[in-house]
């Protein structure tokens, strides 16, 4: 049984969200979602310096709501100009008339001068608008910043699988590269088209996510096939891949399940990442804040701890074992070396109680977690976030997946210095592969739930029991 959320605030099927290109964190997302807001607060303030010569107090509070009336902005790079002009024009009215009749009511209109006021009427909307224009132009290189498009394929060739491919490969700016498709039916009972090749039947399906890093899986496959489509996802839990229906959908285990569009067409997604659009803004912007924040206050500390490392017993102080991060990508994981040895090889033996390779100081660095310190590092890196499944080595990744359904899936976000599980009771040497399922269980709680609200209670509970838990040796 899964382990419950205490602080779950929603429902995680059903949800609806602004994200139009699922699948990993979409930064021409978080550009827009900003530019509108941004360019009203900027109109105004060069306005107010322009009029008055400085940024009085009631412009700063009027830029502040405007700034909320207008956040998150709307996605406009796939419309035609006229329809950006259409609907820039029309938020942008229903924006000026209500903090016109908010003036009004209050006098607080009094405050601002004439000029001012008709000139940011039609200077606001018209820097929207060339912001949107200069996006367009600057959107190959905002792309380019974000990595190589995701590669994705469509299980099941029929009518609605094909115009998902069509508006894919007719949409700018999708990030998404459409392999072809996969379906067990006689080449007579598909819908053909020589522009989407077929790349194989079901049952090859798993092994060709694994072997060409498949990214996107939209499943097009009719609803009287449930229990051919149940066997699918089952198969792909040993994958990363982020599964998609189209359009229709039967309940199952849904990871982060919502509704979104690709392209137009409507999905619902089966296996997703929380951290998409503006919650994987969120979430990075916390983790460069806290983690160099804390290297810094802890600098003196980290000095010390090398130096008592180096000097109590041979080897390296950093030991920098290799394992699984976002999307079951290999990483390097730094920790202060507390043992004799540094085993990184295909068996590793998980670290138990009275471990003769555990140094005296080692022991201690494992008890108070201060040995995980350098992990802060792996965080700035990006390989790394403070809030999320612990990383495992990577023969542990390899022997557990294939013993636990599922296992994989916790890899559809970047690992963490803590988590749900390691709070929760599950942390150190796991025994027995219950106890490994039920860290997994928690895992995947974590990534149905996740809220900013989640991160830091589970950071303020690690920091409760850091020093007085004896499950770690």
């Amino acid at each position: 049984m899964a382990a419950s959320n205490p602080l779950a605030h929603a429902s995680s099927i059903g949800g609806q969200t602004l994200v139009t290109l699922p699948g990993r964190d979409n930064l021409l997302f978080v550009v827009e979602s900003l530019l509108a807001p941004l360019l009203l607060v900027i109109s105004l303030w060069g306005i107010a310096l322009y009029e008055e010569g400085e940024l009085s107090p009631p412009y700063l509070i009027l830029a502040v709501i405007a700034f909320s009336l207008a956040f998150p902005g709307s996605s406009r790079l796939g419309k035609p100009l006229w329809r950006v002009f259409s609907e820039t024009a029309l938020c942008w009215g229903w924006i000026a008339v209500l903090l016109l009749f908010l003036g009004f009511a209050t006098g607080y209109i009094k405050q601002f001068s004439v000029q001012a006021i008709v000139a940011w009427l039609w200077v606001a909307p018209a820097s929207v608008f060339a912001g949107h224009l200069v996006l367009r132009l600057t959107a190959p290189w905002v792309l380019n910043l974000q990595g190589s498009p995701q590669r994705a394929i469509v299980v099941g060739k029929n009518g609605q699988g094909l115009e998902l491919a069509r508006r894919v490969r007719d949409t700018p700016f999708s990030q998404i590269e459409l392999s072809g498709f996969f379906d067990d039916r006689d080449e007579s009972r598909l819908c053909l088209s020589g522009q989407f090749p077929l790349l194989g039947t079901l049952p090859t399906l798993s092994a060709y996510v694994k072997e060409c890093r498949v990214q996107l899986i939209y499943l097009s496959l009719p609803m009287a096939s449930q229990p051919r489509i149940l066997h699918v996802l089952d198969e792909l839990k040993d994958t990363t891949a982020s599964i998609y229906f189209v359009p229709d959908m039967f309940i199952t285990d849904l990871v982060q399940g919502r509704t979104n569009t690709v392209c137009g067409v409507p999905v619902i997604s089966v296996c997703e990442t929380p951290f998409t659009g503006m919650n994987g803004f969120v979430k990075r912007s916390s983790d460069i804040v806290i983690s160099a924040l804390i290297l810094m206050l802890m600098s003196p500390l980290l000095l010390s701890i090398a130096v008592a490392i180096k000097l109590t017993s041979p080897g390296p102080v950093i030991f920098k074992q290799r394992r699984y991060g976002l999307d079951g990508s290999e990483i390097l994981v730094y920790k202060f070396r507390s043992m004799t040895v540094c085993d990184d090889g295909n068996t590793i033996a998980q670290a138990t109680r009275g471990d003769r390779r555990i140094t005296r100081l080692g022991a201690f660095l494992r008890k108070t977690s201060l040995d995980e310190l350098p992990q802060f590092v792996n965080v700035l890196q990006g390989r790394m976030s403070i809030v999320g499944p612990r990383p495992h080595a990577v023969a542990h990744n390899e022997l557990y997946r294939k013993l636990i359904k599922g296992y994989m899936i916790r890899h559809k976000v970047k690992p963490g210095i803590t988590g749900w599980a390691q709070v929760s009771g599950y942390r150190g040497e796991t025994e027995t592969l219950d106890e490994m399922q039920a860290r997994i269980d928690h895992d995947l709680d974590y990534l149905r739930n996740w809220s900013l609200g989640l991160d830091i209670h589970i950071i303020l509970k690690t920091i409760a029991i850091v020093f007085k838990d004896q499950a770690a040796y």
